[in-house]
């Protein structure tokens, strides 16, 4: 498994970690309600767990799967290109978390980007190298 796949799961689990701890919060304030701003995190606990955990796991075992023919050619365009993935896509799970919604969807965008430039090169026919 290349590196910044191990990268990438181990942030989609730490993001379903903590959306699951927030979410335990949440449901233990709606039935004894103990801290009245807990449910400032709902927004944070969403985006932890729907781009943070799904959308990052994802992307980690697909650049993990998919075939290596254009790797050969540009490996150190195509490491950019997967690590700005890694680092685009959290710092925009963070924003949106914090309430720069704007922001951090303009970073996951971003980074659903630099995921498609990483992988297009390497969708390819089977029984084919690369163009």
């Amino acid at each position: 498994m290349p590196l910044v796949s191990v990268w990438l799961v181990r942030a989609a689990l730490l993001h379903l970690a903590g959306g699951f701890v927030i979410g335990a919060l949440l449901l233990a304030d709606r039935g004894v309600p103990f801290a009245p701003g807990v449910w400032a995190l709902r927004a944070l606990h969403t985006e932890m767990l729907l781009v943070g955990w799904m959308m990052q796991l994802v992307m980690g075992v697909a650049i993990w799967i998919f075939p290596r023919f254009a790797l050969r050619q540009a490996p150190q365009r195509s490491a950019v290109t997967a690590w700005l993935v890694l680092i685009l896509l959290n710092a925009g799970v963070v924003l949106v978390g914090a309430g720069a919604p704007v922001a951090g969807r303009l970073l996951e965008a971003a980074a659903a980007g630099s995921f498609a430039v990483h992988l297009w090169r390497r969708v390819a026919p089977s029984g084919l190298s690369a163009m």
